[in-house]
């Protein structure tokens, strides 16, 4: 027995440890935004008790009975003065789930609440969940928009890997109390699809991520646009590509919205993700782009490359080479706080301003698609710089 609660005590001082660090930001910075040295949320953050039987009659070796492999992909939202994160938690046997964790400053001390969420099934339960992106809209609810996974019924005898993604939803008032609502109905298979927080022309208003398959764009693929009439009974009848695929960018292979756009007084800014081939695999990577205030579907900017890609440790994970955002959170004052995962393993905070965001977005040259043109703005840039050289 005393060995034990030996064991169980020193786990339960180093999560505390974990739980209290300080993080400290990363200088000098890009300008852009700053890093913080250490994840926000990690595998190790999730409590004890969802992993470990505490009754040494039952679990007399202090085994941990419910393994968790990573917690990243995360939605985000300001909630009675606290920063949360609804996490994406993925046990060891492959599934996913999702859970709060609330952090008093939105930097460092995230804890999960008591429970893992509860997502109602369909008819067709899923097999896995992930990626839930968080809108409060104007309607006075808030919808999480996620996707669910099913094994693809049409695929060969044998074939164990197949699958078809819907883009499935929820609605909550309280954060603790969710209703599943049909998923999106689409003629093509949808990953990533985001609710824009207010209505447009009377409707709902979606960014889809078309695809022909579960993994590969096919002839879809970019960043689409769509009107709903009823979010009871969505339903994709006709979307547009507004942020497309270009060859040999950071976004051949494909793109996808991360979280809902912030309203901003020059547009509505939004993150969204790139994904190109290397020798190592599919490379992700973060970019920006603004829309019109009037017109959210008609980008008015976009600066050239990445926004932010994988730097350091962030490279190395369960899928390398990867970062991912599904939230955001913009303070009163203007500050905001990016959460972004790497590698699929584990949640950071990056942290900037809307002045600065909209800077980097107006002021920094588009993409001309051919190398004489990166030249070409280089020298721009040089011959203004040669008086401060």
């Amino acid at each position: 027995m005393n060995e034990y609660i030996e064991n169980f005590e020193m786990l339960r001082k180093e999560q505390e440890e974990l739980l209290t660090r300080v993080n400290e930001k990363l200088l000098p910075s890009n300008g852009i935004y700053e890093r913080y040295k250490n994840p926000v949320v990690t595998a190790s953050h999730v409590p004890l008790y969802w992993r470990y039987d505490l009754n040494p009659e039952t679990n007399p070796y202090m085994m941990e009975r419910i393994g968790v492999n990573a917690a990243f992909n995360a939605g985000a939202i300001k909630w009675k003065g606290k920063y949360l994160v609804v996490v994406r938690v993925e046990g060891n046997d492959r599934k996913s789930y999702f859970a709060i964790a609330e952090s008093p400053n939105g930097i460092d001390n995230f804890r999960f609440w008591d429970e893992p969420i509860t997502i109602p099934e369909t008819e067709d339960p899923d097999i896995n969940v992930y990626d839930m992106r968080l809108t409060r809209h104007e309607d006075g609810w808030i919808y999480g928009i996620f996707c669910s996974e099913r094994k693809d019924p049409f695929a060969p005898e044998g074939d164990l890997s197949s699958a078809v993604a819907s883009a499935a939803i929820v609605r909550t008032r309280d954060l603790k109390n969710w209703e599943r609502l049909p998923d999106l109905k689409s003629a093509s298979q949808q990953r990533n699809v985001v609710l824009h927080p207010e209505f447009v022309k009377g409707k709902y208003a979606l960014y889809t991520r078309p695809q022909d398959g579960f993994i590969d764009a096919g002839k879809g693929g970019g960043i689409g646009w769509a009107l709903i009439d009823d979010m009871t009974n969505a339903e994709v009848n006709d979307q547009e590509i507004i942020n497309c695929r270009h060859y040999h960018t950071i976004k051949e292979l494909k793109n996808g919205e991360g979280p809902h756009p912030i309203r901003t007084p020059k547009g509505w800014l939004h993150l969204a993700h790139g994904v190109r081939g290397c020798a190592s695999g599919l490379r992700y990577v973060l970019y920006l782009y603004v829309t019109d205030l009037e017109a959210p579907s008609k980008v008015i900017a976009e600066p050239s490359g990445y926004f932010m890609a994988p730097q350091g440790k962030e490279y190395v994970g369960d899928v390398a080479n990867v970062l991912f955002s599904s939230g955001w959170i913009t303070d009163e004052d203007g500050t905001v706080y990016i959460y972004y995962a790497s590698s699929d393993t584990r949640l950071h905070v990056a942290t900037s301003s809307i002045d600065r965001l909209l800077d980097y977005c107006f002021n920094t040259p588009s993409d001309g698609y051919r190398s004489s043109e990166s030249v070409r703005k280089i020298k721009e840039l040089i011959a203004r710089n040669r008086k401060f050289i």
